[in-house]
């Protein structure tokens, strides 16, 4: 190699090592100090992508098994309620089983009765008054509480829809329903192709023309309807979901995520899942507009798994409101009812443990998904303290042998300024 001054090529060579072990250094320090070995996407793209994914699962667990926490707690207050009105219907029974007796003047009984007659005014109390975070608990709401459930992903997600029966003297208890459990829905797609392809995905600010029309039959045969009325699609996934209809609920997804073979995978809509078999779903003409696409429904085997209590034709409650104790035979009549009516209150403190027990079991299925995420995220994410300080180590005497050698190929150069002298 000629010896000359134009450039520098060993300090040139020396710098980009300098510099490159320079980076490393730094990278090695920022995994240190922070405990992560995935700071930015240019660490590791592929692993940023599963770990924030896996962090968003953690989290929706976390807040999920918090979830089912509250819906225990829920229903714990209608149980402790309702074993309170069992008391009071003991009491009512030895009330009943006296005064039928047949050996109480007028006045007795009339005293008898005057107590009996308070503990259905407390019964009314009791269904009137029990509540949860402010809100009346025995509403009997067709459209229950749902208590939601995942891991953030339609797959992974349940909803546990509690049913609480109202209860007043002329309804007390609830027996007959029968609790059942889909992941039936219909997705609706409201995404344009062309040829085959996806051209424009249905976005949740769309706005949209028509809407969905749900009817509803009745215990009675009697059907009433609901049609939305939203003008976006966001809007009518939030309009459905807070209208209440028993077994019903709907969320923004694609076709691929929930099982539809008849569209593009990637085509964006809605699903409606339908737990409830009294519930007809049709489109009523639905368009998203700036795809101007007419909503096509498909059956969807993947919608959320719900569990609903459907109340049936030989649903039972008793009236105890009409009865009293002032004659024995008032008394047998009443205590006819009142066993009746102990009988129903036990079938709903079945229904409600049985509901406590599974969401028990809900939660403590989510903690352990979540100590397994949690885990998987380590295992990618966390800093292996013993190869970063080897590292560290490495880097530290390169960046000073680095430095030396740029040193030692500037003053190189200045064995040229000899030939001179």
């Amino acid at each position: 190699m000629p010896l000359g001054v134009l450039n520098n090529l060993s300090a040139l060579a020396a710098e980009n090592n300098l510099n490159n072990t320079q980076a490393s250094l730094q990278t090695v320090l920022e995994q240190l100090s922070s405990g992560s070995q995935i700071n930015s996407g240019s660490d590791n793209a592929a692993g940023l992508s599963l770990i924030d994914g896996l962090q968003a699962n953690s989290t929706a667990l976390t807040q999920s098994a918090t979830n089912a926490s509250e819906g225990v707690g829920i229903l714990q207050v209608a149980d402790g309620a309702l074993s309170q009105v069992t008391n009071l219907l003991n009491r009512a029974v030895t009330l009943a089983t006296e005064t039928a007796n047949g050996t109480l003047d007028s006045s007795q009984a009339a005293a008898a009765n005057q107590e009996y007659q308070s503990i259905l005014s407390e019964i009314n109390t009791i269904g009137q008054t029990t509540t949860y975070n402010s809100s009346q608990v025995f509403t009997g709401s067709a459209a229950g509480v749902n208590i939601y459930t995942g891991d953030s992903s339609t797959t992974g997600a349940s909803i546990d829809n509690l049913y609480f029966a109202s209860l007043s003297s002329s309804t007390v208890g609830d027996s007959g329903g029968t609790v059942v459990q889909s992941s039936a829905g219909q997705f609706f797609d409201l995404s344009k192709d062309t040829s085959g392809a996806l051209t424009t995905a249905a976005q949740s600010s769309d706005a949209i023309t028509g809407g969905l029309k749900f009817t509803i039959t009745n215990a009675d045969g009697t059907t009433s309807t609901i049609t939305t009325t939203a003008t976006t699609v966001g809007a009518l996934v939030q309009e459905i979901n807070k209208d209440g209809i028993p077994g019903v609920s709907a969320s923004l997804t694609t076709a691929g995520a929930v099982g539809d073979t008849g569209v593009n995978s990637a085509d964006t809509g809605i699903l409606v899942s339908n737990t409830n078999s009294s519930v007809a779903i049709a489109s009523a003409t639905l368009a998203d507009t700036p795809t101007g696409v007419t909503a096509t429904a498909f059956s969807s085997t993947k919608a959320i798994e719900t569990i609903s209590y459907q109340r049936g034709a030989n649903e039972s409650t008793t009236n105890l409101s009409n009865t009293d104790l002032l004659t024995a035979g008032d008394a047998q009549t009443a205590l006819t009812q009142i066993n009746s009516a102990i009988s129903n209150i036990s079938a709903q403190r079945g229904y409600l443990g049985a509901q406590v027990n599974t969401l028990n079991a809900v939660s403590q299925v989510e903690t352990t998904q979540q100590q397994n995420i949690l885990a998987a995220q380590n295992s990618v994410q966390a800093t292996d303290y013993a190869q970063a300080t080897s590292n560290l180590s490495k880097y530290e005497v390169l960046s000073q042998t680095g430095i030396s050698a740029l040193a030692q190929a500037n003053s190189l150069q200045q064995e040229v300024t000899k030939l001179l002298q």
